[in-house]
């Protein structure tokens, strides 16, 4: 491995762990804040009534789907998640700066949502919402969510990117070095 090579590694390492590092202490300041200064069920509106806030524990799974008592098993699926993120984190070139973001956003998401979950069996710790969207109230959420939310959507985008690049690359005609078509 050449010098350039180790130096562009390095950069790639160093990004995902600011953005990880970022991510995580956000999502245990703002979990720790809520647990202080909220009472379960109890809404409050945030931000000049922009944002309500409710404490929750979640034991289920993305917008509170309930899974019975299945703690481990979700503590286990989270783990296999973050090992699959870590290889697709490897195998992402060192430029390939949505890719990188995206990853390091879910995997943040993921490791501070499974921090709850292995510290106690009360679950998962949220409290921005519930929004009334008029016909429905959106599910109570915390900081790890819209991390795991966002970096899945930036992710999708990423490999759709690449999956169109490579399609094109397939489809677009040979040309030779005099500039003509083979």
């Amino acid at each position: 491995m050449g010098f350039s090579t180790w130096v562009n590694m390095q950069q790639k390492n160093l990004r995902a762990f600011v953005i990880i590092a970022v991510i995580l202490a956000l999502d245990i300041a703002t979990k720790a804040w809520a647990l202080r200064s909220l009472s379960p069920g109890w809404t409050v509106e945030g931000l000049g009534g922009l944002v309500p806030v409710t404490l929750t524990f979640n034991t289920g799974v993305a917008f509170g789907i309930s899974v019975g008592e299945m703690r481990w098993v979700i503590i286990g699926a989270t783990v296999i998640v973050m090992f699959a993120l870590f290889t697709l984190f490897r195998q992402a070139r060192e430029n390939d700066t949505l890719r990188i973001c995206s990853i390091s956003a879910v995997f943040a998401g993921a490791l501070g949502n499974l921090l709850d979950r292995l510290r106690w069996d009360r679950g998962v710790v949220d409290f921005i919402g519930p929004f009334d969207l008029g016909f429905a109230h959106f599910p109570i959420f915390n900081v790890a969510d819209m991390a795991i939310t966002t970096g899945a959507a930036l992710l999708a985008i990423s490999l759709w990117i690449e999956d169109r690049a490579a399609k094109a690359a397939k489809v677009a005609p040979a040309v030779d070095a005099a500039g003509g078509r083979e």
